[in-house]
């Protein structure tokens, strides 16, 4: 016997008007056109082929959808029993009129009669919306659709990636991203980012709230360094499908981290929904050859959810044995989140007891109660309304009955799993002015392209859609036309200015955040304000490393007895002739005790120097022409190499033992070496 609150609590959920995350409907055909529309989804078709149906009854070429229905009702008896055929019937009963309970030969083409007649309005698709309680469905979009065509608030586009990451080395999808990029693919791991970059910016001008994949058992998401992906891209490119299969391995890790990355940049939530396995059966029908695989496990994944903890990933299981580990991942990780009842999970028991461990178990806020993953509008409403009588068994039974929740917190509960929830995960661009920002970064014509530089159109465009997705203002960006090129061989910017105003010019930060650091890509810098951090700084060690005893700098002031340099001629001698010419120079040019005065220390003049009267000329320094080095300019008189030695007070030491190190003059002067650029 069920709850008292149960039926209330029903009434309550079921009201909500929904958003659907995830469904594979066509926005410019979303409703059926006949029962075969219906009939025809792989669920009915699979199901009837596996009790006995063979497949070439399902599958004529030609077959029409009348003949395809009764073809399909005379096989419907084994499946009386499913979930899939209660769906159907609820469908006709709602929609169509239908009284009966089961479809069968007696009446079958009378309800393809009346179906028909309903599905031939013109407002059919926004009517079966209205009676759904559905406000918009989540689309699963080619990377390669142009999204036009239709109204993105009811249908929200989602960018699906599969092809990408997993079949890349096939022609034909190389063709469809440079078309639908306008990149072409050279060989370069930035050729392929910044055409992936150009479906984001296209998705994203056109309201797209998701990015999407579907992941075999075997995929372990790991970043791939530089060398190995640039190498599996040029083999893909190269050789096509006959490429060796550690290159596609390679290639699609690389795919799926660029993915993950610009998930990142451009806030998108990636939803992953893991471990299909792929034509297992290949007799199977159309969409029914693919299995779960039960040696999946979310430990492949820990790399991908430890690097991006600012992505959200949703995350769909394909099997119910792998929902407690989804339930576990979802505790402990901040970014992953429960998403729905995914396939061969989406049947009344499998869905009880996933639901409510995930409601014991997991955050209110981290979980997307359901999607009804439709083809077809029409079964928006009977998946759901499947999910809601179960989640109001659990709020009423369990949080009611068990917990002692009011019947006003079991619903609160309820709707934040449906609705709210969902809104939160993968907020609304709407009234976001993306599209503005991408058709002016259009505009610009290509010789203004070029002259971007090193950043290049593609991530100007990326500045420009970012910047009105977060509704922040850029400024003018202006780059020198030739990239400077380091020794490493990357391009760097010369110049980059940006036209700001006089306030905030005036308000500019001289301390940059984290997140300004990142953007120039500085690596292994760090600034700490002492004013309001002192407490970091290790004073005592710095008193440590400086020396004990202050440096000998002479009489700065003139006012001491005592030498520049202490003691006398003969303990100046180093032990090596190097040391010795040196304290020989440091003997010369240290002053005397009467060298001082009362008005300061005397100016002495340079050896073979008879005065000294400053002027301009002779006090402005001038760039050297060889090397740009700033230096005085050199007397005005003609002086052989030995007088310009003395003029410089650098004079021959006289040879007073073998040991001592002999110097001889050179006959010219060596010009300097032009330093390397």
């Amino acid at each position: 016997m069920s709850h008292p609150a149960r039926e209330s609590i029903y009434q309550a959920i079921a009201s909500i008007r929904l958003i659907d995350p995830h469904t594979h409907i066509n926005p410019h055909a979303p409703a059926s056109r006949t029962l075969a529309d219906l009939l025809g989804y792989h669920y009915y078709t699979e199901l009837a082929h596996s009790s006995g149906m063979p497949k070439r009854e399902i599958e004529e070429p030609g077959i029409s959808p009348h003949e395809l229905v009764r073809r399909l009702v005379h096989n419907l008896a084994p499946l009386e029993n499913t979930s899939q055929y209660r769906w159907l019937v609820e469908i006709c009963k709602k929609f169509f009129g239908f009284q009966a309970d089961r479809i069968d030969t007696s009446n079958w083409e009378s309800l393809y009669d009346a179906a028909e007649r309903s599905m031939a309005s013109a407002q059919w698709s926004q009517s079966v919306l209205d009676q759904s309680n559905v406000e918009a469905v989540f689309l699963t979009n080619d990377f390669d659709d142009d999204l036009s065509g239709f109204d993105t608030n009811t249908y929200i586009p989602c960018l699906r990636t599969d092809d990408l990451v997993f079949k890349l080395h096939q022609r034909d999808v190389q063709e469809r991203l440079q078309r639908s990029s306008g990149v072409s693919l050279n060989g370069s791991l930035g050729s392929l980012r910044d055409a992936i970059r150009q479906l984001f910016l296209h998705f994203t001008a056109n309201g797209a709230r998701a990015c999407a994949i579907s992941l075999p058992p075997w995929f372990e998401p790991t970043m791939v360094n530089e060398g190995r992906a640039s190498n599996a891209l040029n083999a893909v490119l190269r050789h096509g499908e006959a490429v060796e299969s550690s290159h596609v391995t390679a290639l699609s890790r690389a795919v799926f981290w660029m993915l993950a990355e610009l998930c990142d940049e451009f806030g998108l939530p990636f939803d992953l929904m893991i471990g299909v396995n792929r034509g297992v059966y290949a007799e199977g029908v159309f969409q029914g050859q693919d299995l779960y695989d039960s040696r999946v496990s979310l430990i492949q994944y820990r790399e991908l959810f430890n690097a991006f903890p600012d992505v959200k990933f949703p995350v769909s299981v394909l099997a119910s044995v792998t929902n407690q580990e989804l339930v576990s991942y979802a505790w402990i990780f901040p970014n992953v989140i429960t998403n729905g009842h995914w396939w061969y999970s989406n049947t009344p028991s499998f869905i009880h007891r996933d639901a409510a461990v995930r409601l014991e178990a997991v955050p209110q806020t981290k979980q997307i109660a359901y999607y009804s993953d439709a083809y077809k509008l029409e079964f928006v409403w009977p998946k759901f309304d499947m999910y809601r009588n179960i989640l109001a068994n659990i709020l009423a039974e369990h949080f009611v009955g068990f917990n002692g929740w009011s019947e006003e917190q079991a619903i609160e509960l309820g709707y934040k799993v449906l609705r709210g929830n969902v809104e939160a995960i993968f907020p609304s661009r709407t009234g976001v002015d993306a599209t503005e920002a991408a058709v002016d970064i259009a505009e610009v014509d290509s010789a203004d392209a070029e002259n971007l530089g090193s950043i290049g159109f593609a991530d100007a465009a990326l500045a420009a859609s970012s910047a009105a997705l977060t509704g922040e203002a850029i400024g003018v960006v202006q780059v020198d036309s030739e990239p400077s090129v380091l020794d490493d061989g990357e391009a760097a910017l010369e110049t980059i200015e940006v036209d700001e105003s006089a306030e905030e010019q005036d308000e500019l930060d001289p301390l940059p955040s984290e997140d300004e650091l990142g953007t120039v890509d500085v690596a292994d810098v760090e600034l700490n304000d002492l004013s309001t951090d002192r407490q970091s700084v290790d004073f005592e060690a710095i008193d440590n490393e400086a020396d004990s005893e202050p440096l000998a700098v002479g009489d700065l002031f003139g006012d001491d007895d005592q030498p520049a340099v202490p003691g006398d001629a003969e303990t100046l001698q180093a032990e090596d002739s190097h040391a010795a010419v040196s304290d020989e120079f440091l003997l010369e040019d240290a002053p005397s005790d009467g060298d001082s005065d009362a008005n300061g220390p005397e100016i002495r003049l340079l050896r073979g120097e008879e005065s000294f009267a400053p002027d301009e000329d002779s006090l402005r320094v001038q760039p050297d022409p060889m090397t740009g080095e700033l230096t005085f300019p050199a007397p005005a008189s003609e002086a052989n190499d030995e007088d310009m030695l003395d003029q410089l007070g650098i004079g021959f030491v006289e040879q007073e033992s073998e040991e001592q190190i002999q110097f001889e003059p050179t006959s010219e002067i060596e010009e300097p070496e032009e330093p390397q650029r």
